[in-house]
């Protein structure tokens, strides 16, 4: 099947419609329960993936697809929440590593059953079959490589 330049339209702006939809939905039910937004989940759950629960600030900006400048700034409010601390390196502030703190632990674990529970629903809303959202997935994780 050939596409065209529309095709690519169409996808952009579907792809930024569901990730509206939800971060609407999956983000206000973080918010209104850990006082968290989605995107801070994903760092939050970036690092929490993360070997030793540490990451630089440019290997987290890889993971979710910021600059390490904005990723600095993402984890500031973090930090003065008391779910993340930086470890600073002596030589090199550039090499400084974030990592959770016992409290960011247990709320990336809350957190994670609220976006879990929040996309299982919609996922139920809609009329695809398993193998659908695997297909969906798949070609999802595909285009993040790109």
């Amino acid at each position: 099947m050939k596409r065209t330049k529309n095709d690519g339209l169409a996808l952009v702006d579907a792809l930024a419609g569901a990730w509206g939809a939800v971060e609407r939905r999956v983000g206000g039910r973080l918010a209104a329960l850990h006082g968290i937004s989605l995107a801070e989940f994903r760092l939050l759950h970036s690092l929490a993936s993360a070997p030793q629960g540490r990451a630089s600030r440019v290997d987290l900006a890889r993971s979710v697809g910021l600059t390490p400048s904005a990723v600095t700034r993402a984890l500031r409010p973090l930090e003065t929440m008391a779910v993340v601390e930086t470890i600073k390196n002596e030589r090199d502030a550039r090499l400084a590593l974030a990592t959770l703190t016992p409290a960011g632990s247990e709320l990336v674990a809350g957190a994670a059953s609220v976006v879990s529970d929040e996309m299982a629903e919609i996922v139920e809303l809609t009329p695809l079959t398993q193998a659908d959202w695997r297909t969906i997935l798949a070609v999802l994780n595909e285009l993040a490589r790109q």
